[in-house]
Order: C-alpha cells, then structure tokens, then sequence
C-alpha cells in the first residue's frame, strides 16, 4: 500500500504541484505500475502534465539505469516516422545516405515515451504492434528481424475508443497499449491547485527576473478557480509570466486579473469533456464544432438559393422542385393545407412562391451577372474559411516564432495536423 508520505515525496521529485484527489489518484496508480513491465497509456488534455508521469513511471523502475526517450508522434511527418523509431538501411529511399538506427534499437533495455499515440499513422500501429507482442522489429529497407526489449509507455489527448470506431486506430494496438490505463485531470478539475500553481509560477519569474512575486487577493483567487483553463498547465503559467512582467502593482485583484483571462467566448480550442467518465472525452475541438455549424448553415442558403434560382427559371414552385428539396420543407406543419399557406398576393392567387406575373414585373433584375453569382457563391464561402484558417495558421506561427510545437497547441491542433495544413496553404 502506497502511503500519502510517499506520494508527496514523489510530488517533491518531479516538482508535481497539487493536491488534488485525482491527481494524488493518478500519481498512485503511476507508482504501482512502475515497478511492473506493464505497458502504461496516459490519457488526459494537452497541457495537463502527461509526460511528468511517463519520467516518474520510468524513475521509479527497474529499468531507471537505462535509456528514457519521449517523441511526440504527432511532430514527426509520415513519411519519415517508421525510419525515425525503426531504423532504416542506407539507400532504402532517397535521402538515406547511411544506415541508421532508431529509437527502439537505441533505447534497448530502457524505456520509450510516445506522446500522442493517435495521431501515428496505421502502418507504423502494425509495426507497434508487432513490437509490443514479440519484440521484433524490421528496420526501413531491410529483410532482417531485430529485437529489442523497450518499455512502451504511451499518452494521447484524444478518445482512442472513437478513433478506432472510426477506423483510424487499431483495436488490438488499443488493447495491447491501455494495459494499465491513468488518467491525468485538466487543471479546471483539480480545484485550489490553481491557485498553488500560479504561486510557484510567480515565485520562480520573480526570481529569475529579479523582482517581487506577486500575490492575488481573495477575489483574484476566486476568479482564477472559476476559470476553464482550456489550455492547462501551460495557459496558466503563460498568464502568470504576463503578470509578473507588466503590473506593477504587486498585489494583483480581480479586475485586473480578469484583464489576463480571455472572454470565455472567444478562448482558444481545447477538448471538451464528455458526461461519461473521466476518460471519456471527445476528440472535437470547439472550433472544429464552430465549422461545423457554419457549414450547415452554409449549405442551407446555398440549398435555399438554388430553390429561388429553380422556381425563377421554371415559373413555379412545381412538384418536381418540391421533391427535389423536401429536405427544405420538413419543419412546415403537415396538418395545414397548402391552400392554408400560400402566399398572399394581390396580382393572382395562384400557388406559386413567384407568380408569372410579378415575375414579368421583376425579370430585369435577375441579369446574367446576378444569375452567376448565386451559382458560384457556395465557392466564394469555402474559399473565405479557408483564407481565415491560414490567417490563423500564419498569426500563431509569428506569435511563437515559426516555433510549430507551440502554434499547434495555441491552436488548438496536433502538431502533425498544422504541418499538413502549412503544406497545404503552402505557408513559408
């Protein structure tokens, strides 16, 4: 049995601040399986602090003598990822100019820290696999069978169940890896640790910056509780670096407090937390929930655009209209009649949504250019997201100095994704 004294002096070592149950929890199942040869999968959002855990599973080991990597698996291109863990012989593809070992050759004996485990392509979750049951491996371009004896421990931020639903991750690398499963919980879930966090945050600036910590009155502390945190451990110690260079006051309230946390609406991204457990989070993003939205929205005027564009040319909202865009007509109420519903018009009391006659009347404003338009318009709003998402994608890379790691995650993206996009936009 773990005791509290031992958590804590783990706490010490891995200067891991907090006490919060679950995260006391999670450090205790770290400390039992450590010891063990279990395969480990960290779940938890970005910024929560997964990687502490993989060094105090690794520390506390019988293999603490031996090598320990970490390698973000959603960092390294597709291309080069199997040549990067496995290895690969000179001349197996272009570039290959000398042979070259990997990092499950060179960590023979020790232990391995993939982050984000789901964003590793499928072929390289085969090659995991085969790893992970036998300890064999085939570098890139060769036919010979190594072995080597890792420990695997891997995390991710995003609910490894639906991608396998979705068919982007392997069921039984799933089950290989979620051997002994730990949770680490986001900082708006871990209670009055905000506050100790922000004190450690603030204590080591104003001593690497020569001047006095700051401190946060009773409502500032209040405020900082309240607040989501979207971005974990690294939002938070962001703001209180922020605080500490630009007030001058040493005491902070919560007005001005309240100037350093962004409006709730206009936050960065993170993953939202489902009812369903602890671990039972999805893997949308808000703004990818926002897209979503915008699109249905888009596709229902660029549906009712081409109706009005229809009805103009054939004279009449005919039955093969109607049929053709039922979806349109679903939220009328089936009980009235038609004739209850039509509109009113003063020129003829056909059933038409633009009668013949007015029709003759307004003709003179539906020229060619205006006809275009409404045709090519659906393009014109694809092409305006598009142009904000590389806006976006642009400003986060100035911000931290084309530093990707740090864009992705103010983003709100996987590194591997914001690299797929800066190809895509062809951003320099």
């Amino acid at each position: 049995m773990i005791t509290p004294q031992e958590i804590q002096s783990v706490k010490q070592r891995f200067a891991i601040i907090g006490n919060s149950p679950l995260l006391n929890h999670a450090i205790q199942v770290a400390m039992q399986a450590a010891p063990t040869e279990m395969t480990v999968l960290i779940t938890g959002e970005s910024g929560s602090g997964k990687e502490s855990f993989s060094k105090i599973i690794h520390s506390l080991s019988l293999r603490k003598h031996g090598k320990f990597i970490a390698i973000n698996c959603g960092a390294i291109p597709e291309g080069t990822i199997d040549s990067e863990l496995f290895g690969h012989e000179k001349g197996s593809f272009t570039g290959a100019h000398e042979a070259r070992k990997g990092y499950f050759e060179v960590t023979d004996g020790g232990s391995i820290f993939l982050d984000e485990i789901g964003e590793m392509p499928l072929g390289t979750q085969a090659r995991l696999l085969r790893v992970l049951e036998n300890g064999e491996f085939i570098k890139v371009g060769s036919s010979k069978v190594l072995k080597t004896n890792v420990r695997v421990i891997a995390a991710t931020n995003v609910n490894l169940i639906k991608a396998v639903e979705k068919g982007e991750f392997r069921e039984d690398l799933y089950y290989r890896l979620n051997t002994v499963p730990i949770y680490v919980p986001p900082l708006r879930e871990r209670g009055e640790d905000v506050v100790l966090l922000f004190r450690k945050f603030t204590t080591d600036f104003s001593e690497k910056y020569k001047i006095k910590p700051i401190s946060l009155d009773s409502d500032a502390k209040k405020l900082l509780m309240k607040f989501p945190f979207p971005g974990n451990i690294r939002q938070l110690k962001n703001i209180a670096e922020q605080i500490s260079l630009l007030e001058h006051e040493r005491e902070i309230d919560a007005a001005t407090l309240a100037r350093y946390l962004p409006a709730e609406q206009v936050r960065l991204p993170a993953l939202m937390a489902n009812s369903g457990g602890s671990q039972d989070f999805t893997d949308f993003s808000e703004r990818e929930i926002l897209y979503k939205v915008l699109f249905d929205m888009k596709k229902d005027m660029n549906d009712l655009k081409k109706l009005v564009l229809e009805t103009y040319q054939s004279g009449g909202l005919s039955s093969n209209i109607m049929n053709k865009h039922q979806d349109l007509f679903e939220d009328i109420d089936s009980s009235k009649s038609y004739e209850d519903s039509k509109p009113v018009s003063q020129s003829s009391n056909l059933p038409l949504v633009l009668e013949k006659q007015h029709q003759k009347e307004q003709i003179e404003d539906y020229d060619d250019e205006s006809i275009e338009d409404i045709i090519h318009e659906e393009d014109d709003s694809s092409l305006s997201l598009e142009k904000k998402e590389k806006e976006m994608i642009i400003r986060a890379l100035r911000k931290h100095n084309n530093k990707r790691k740090y864009a992705a995650s103010d983003l709100g993206i996987s590194e591997r994704t914001l690299y797929r996009k800066i190809k895509q936009y062809d951003i320099e």
